[in-house]
């Protein structure tokens, strides 16, 4: 016999104490489980399977596994009471059996079932898996074919878009080279009549991307994509390209060009001219001429400017600086090109408004002034010299009058641009003509559809004409492009402070991750919600540390809050102290335009030398009160 508290088989097979686990084996409990969970496997494959037959409601499945789940432990609890014998099921205590050779051939015939019911799972997620989901796989991917074929039908033929061209030089850090001739590519295209080109912005949203040509065409609204690739070695470059037809992937006109690199800009023309003739369309009457060229021709120059372009461009104060330093090396080279003193200039203004105060702040605008006089000079006929005149007086000299005559010029001179379409519509926002400028955005978004920026203003275009719903549906476009980009998440939370959805309005202002907008909008959310005393510490906890130098978003926050005495003083405080956001968002502000007939909002924009909001604008403010 064993010891006490164990039951053991004695040698005549009558039953001793064991333990808890060599119970739950004797009794067969855990091949019982596996049939249990192997059966639910099973059937719950197979009720997948038929349900799209039958047309049974998706939750048929998911209550099948759920109340299986709730039977386990009662299942177990049947297995354990109740054992299998030749006569049928019988509690244990019942069974006088206790032969060996008994359990062993029910163990046995437990196994045979226990293989059987996974061989039957086993061949149904087979089933599943590889001839079921291929099928399905293989519907929607017909469905999506026709889908971009349909998409594609409906494009111009007429139409182009020029991917990133491809570094081959060996050497990641002349990626700056290949992307600014594929800029440059894209801008000269958009001096031939008729062809649509799409932006840069858009354009590179595809590199290395693993959507097929289709996919890529339908995205971007064109017939035809360019491809190519860049290999600069010493004082030689080679640039392969091929124009591949986006339904079919068939190469419409393909050239390598293996020149002296001082023979770039001739290869830019070149391949300008190339496209323009394989799509039987024409130039504007004059050459295409890259817009970027030193007059000089310093290649050494050309390539600072591409380096400092593609670093300032990353937005931070120290790539700012970086960029600059590298603006003033090309100049150094090339005291006369117009295009680097453009660049100077808007990286002067941006360094100034986003990351200097006081002094500092207008050293900057002042280095911005003197770079935009000079690229009057140097280049007064050209888009962009429009483009960064407009940029200064907007933002600097907050001259939105001044500015919008400058951008309407650039585009004059560059009308299939989007860059000076962007700039036209954000100056004709700012001067309350929100209708219109909605107008350009829709046309710039149309040939560069992946520019988040450009979303972002159509946002805030039409939150001033209060089409709530529209604003919404842009803004969730921009960041179907671009998931992190700021302040869209900001729009978001104004639309729902005007819908006075707090929840949504809270939920959306957790997302902005922008470090201005981000505690605006967060203390904007804070505003409409029931807990007054809440919103008093919020309201009081930004003027504390954004205050000073958003001067502009506090009055934003009292108009919230129906509070317009204090709303004034803050819009004073922002003009006087020449707040950015001032000029560029009054007219468009449907919290502040809520008390558009209030006389001091008429001498306010008086001051500034702002129109008064038109019809159109003050008709949607009109309509209701944040």
């Amino acid at each position: 016999m064993g010891a006490p508290g164990h039951i053991v088989i004695s040698h005549d097979g009558s039953p001793g104490k064991r333990g808890f686990i060599a119970e739950l084996s004797y009794r067969h409990v855990w091949r019982a489980a596996a049939v249990y969970i192997g059966a639910v496997w099973a059937l719950s494959q197979g009720i997948a399977q038929l349900a799209p037959v039958f047309r049974a409601p998706d939750w048929i499945t998911r209550w099948f596994v759920i109340a299986c789940a709730i039977g386990f432990p009662f299942w177990v609890a049947f297995s354990w009471y109740y054992k299998l014998t030749p006569q049928g099921f019988k509690l244990e205590s019942d069974d006088a059996s206790h032969d060996q050779a008994f359990h062993r051939a029910t163990g046995r015939k437990l196994d045979v079932w226990i293989i059987g019911v996974m061989a039957v799972a086993i061949v149904l997620l087979i089933t599943n898996t590889f001839v079921l989901h291929r099928d399905v796989n293989s519907a929607a991917g017909a469905a999506d074919a026709k889908a971009i074929a349909a998409t594609l039908a409906k494009v111009p033929f007429q139409s182009v878009a020029v991917l990133p061209l491809t570094n081959d030089s060996g050497d990641p850090k002349q990626q700056y080279f290949s992307d600014g001739l594929s800029e440059e590519l894209i801008s000269d295209l958009t001096q031939v009549n008729g062809l649509k080109v799409i932006g840069k912005y858009s354009s590179f949203k595809f590199r290395d991307s693993e959507d097929s040509l289709a996919q890529i065409g339908a995205a971007l609204g064109v017939a035809h994509l360019i491809q190519g690739s860049v290999r600069q070695q010493a004082n030689r470059i080679r640039v392969t390209v091929n124009m591949i037809r986006a339904k079919d992937g068939t190469s419409v006109w393909s050239h390598s060009y293996d020149e002296k690199l001082n023979d770039v800009f001739a290869i830019q023309s070149k391949i300008g001219e190339a496209v323009a003739d394989a799509l039987k369309v024409k130039l504007l009457g004059k050459p295409i001429v890259a817009s970027d060229k030193p007059p000089s021709g310093n290649v050494e120059a050309y390539e600072l400017m591409l380096q400092g372009r593609a670093i300032y461009r990353r937005g931070t104060e120290s790539s700012i600086r970086q960029g600059i330093s590298l603006f003033q090396r090309a100049l150094a080279l090339d005291p006369d090109y117009a295009y680097v003193w453009g660049l100077m200039s808007n990286a002067s203004v941006n360094l100034g408004v986003l990351f200097l105060t006081g002094d500092a702040r207008q050293q900057a605008y002042a280095q911005a002034r003197a770079a935009a006089d000079r690229e009057q000079t140097l280049a007064p006929n050209a888009a962009y010299t429009h483009t960064d005149r407009g940029y200064l007086l907007a933002a600097v000299d907050n001259d939105p009058i001044g500015a919008l005559a400058e951008y309407k010029r650039a585009h004059e001179l560059a009308p299939n641009d989007t860059t000076s379409m962007n700039y036209l519509a954000s100056g004709l926002e700012n001067l309350g003509q929100l209708q219109a400028a909605v107008e350009m955005y829709r046309k710039a978004l149309a040939n560069d559809p992946a520019r988040v920026d450009i979303y972002f203003n159509l946002a805030i275009a039409l939150l001033g004409q209060r089409q709530l719903d529209a604003a919404e549906e842009v803004a969730r476009k921009g960041l179907a492009w671009q998931p992190n980009y700021p302040w869209l998440y900001g729009i978001l939370t104004e639309v729902d402070v005007l819908r006075g959805d707090v929840d949504a309005a809270r939920s959306n202002a957790a997302k902005e991750t922008d470090p201005v907008i981000g505690p605006w909008a967060r203390a904007l959310a804070a505003q409409i919600g029931a807990d007054g005393k809440q919103a008093d510490a919020a309201l009081r906890d930004y003027i504390t540390k954004q205050g000073k130098d958003q001067p502009y978003f506090v009055a934003d926050l009292y108009a919230v809050r129906k509070r317009p005495d204090e709303m004034f003083d803050w819009l004073q405080r922002a003009w006087s102290q020449r707040d950015p956001n001032f000029s560029g968002l009054l007219l468009t502000d449907p919290f502040v335009l809520a008390y558009q007939h209030d006389p001091r909002f008429a001498a306010l924009c008086k001051q500034a030398g702002l129109p008064l909001p038109d019809r159109a604008v003050a008709a949607a403010a009109a309509s209701g009160e944040p």
